[in-house]
């Protein structure tokens, strides 16, 4: 029976075989590896995956797709099917023996920014991360100070983790077709942070207030957290807007904030 995609769930299923090849190519599974797929749906890219690694755990929100999944894998040894929201499932409870999980997952574009953050937050558990999402969103994570894309989630993504865009992917890729193209993408989280933070906390905030008026300058827009000196004592000019601090300088208004409150 065809499943009905659900417009709560954000469910677009990928059947276009190239575009699935193209994926598993970009992942490369190993024979030792351990992988975790998110949104699985109707299992286009889980039994390719299946097939290269050692483990594949996946994570299905839709109760009817993971009963069609069950059934779809039965017998499979190498596969594990959560009925699980990705947003509240724990990864480092699928870790064994101290390994990194890789993950993959055409992402519901409803929930993308929040589910990347939440990931972002075990990093310490992933060894890489192979996603689709709206290419637009994927140029917002993967650009530099000073493109027009570049913002709040730019930052915090590079904080976290080397950003990549890999292809796009076209509406008749998918069932339903969404309006919009999509882009896989890489992200590999740093061992270490490129940047010192003291405080994580303070560097969201910094960011988020600098971005929150854009088109301001910072001595503007950062009114009420940093005042001119401690903009400048950061090493930033008060002139400077938002869209053109790197993520070096955002960590020094952080360092600064928390000299302030220290």
């Amino acid at each position: 029976m065809q499943h009905q995609a659900r417009k709560r769930f954000g469910q677009n299923f990928l059947h276009d075989e190239s575009v699935i090849n193209a994926i598993v190519g970009a992942v490369h599974p190993l024979p030792d590896e351990h992988l975790v797929e998110i949104g699985p749906g109707q299992g286009a890219l889980t039994r390719p995956l299946l097939r290269g690694c050692r483990r594949l755990d996946v994570l299905e929100i839709d109760r009817d797709l993971v009963a069609r999944l069950q059934r779809q894998f039965d017998g499979e040894a190498k596969l594990r099917i959560h009925s699980a929201d990705a947003l509240q499932f724990p990864l480092s409870e699928l870790v064994e023996n101290g390994e990194r999980l890789r993950v993959i997952g055409n992402l519901p574009y409803n929930i993308s920014t929040p589910l990347l953050f939440r990931l972002f937050e075990q990093n310490d558990c992933i060894e890489d991360m192979h996603f689709m999402l709206q290419k637009e969103v994927v140029e917002r994570l993967c650009a530099r100070p000073g493109d027009d894309a570049y913002g709040r989630l730019s930052v915090m993504t590079q904080y976290h983790c080397d950003a990549e865009a890999l292809f796009e992917v076209y509406p008749e890729s998918f069932h339903p077709q969404p309006k919009v193209t999509s882009s896989v993408f890489r992200l590999t989280p740093h061992r270490q942070p490129p940047v010192a933070v003291a405080n994580l906390h303070d560097l969201e905030q910094v960011v988020a207030k600098a971005f929150s008026q854009r088109r301001k300058t910072l001595h503007n827009a950062l009114k009420g957290l940093l005042d001119d000196d401690g903009i400048e004592q950061a090493g930033v000019d008060p002139r400077a807007r938002a869209e053109t601090l790197s993520l070096a300088d955002y960590a020094r208004l952080a360092q600064a904030l928390q000299g302030k409150q220290g």
